[in-house]
């Protein structure tokens, strides 16, 4: 399993559509995506307009290959991509342990 994560930051203003938004755009495009597991978004106590994109993957492929040359990922990004102050931090992490 491979968690995406996306530090995505927005203009604090925008707040409720840009939730709106990510939470429409997961559920109706990226939900569908090869190898999708689940996601989580957060968003940053301290630091108003930070989010927390957390997304699973069966494997780095899906997410790197199989969605980001999909169609799909055009789809996502004219949902959620107008809200980006800038462009998001991607990396990929993968389980060590856990309690």
């Amino acid at each position: 399993m491979i968690l995406e994560h996306a530090d995505i930051r927005i203009d604090p203003s925008q707040r409720a559509a840009f939730e709106e938004a990510i939470l429409r755009g997961v559920n109706t495009v990226i939900a569908k995506a090869k190898g999708f597991k689940g996601f989580q978004v957060q968003r940053c106590v301290e630091t108003p307009g930070r989010y927390l994109l957390l997304i699973q993957w069966e494997t780095l492929e899906n997410h790197t290959v199989d969605f980001r040359g999909s169609d799909a990922f055009a789809q996502w990004r004219a949902i959620a991509g107008p809200f980006f102050a800038q462009p998001p931090v991607v990396e990929h992490f993968e389980t060590v342990g856990q309690g």
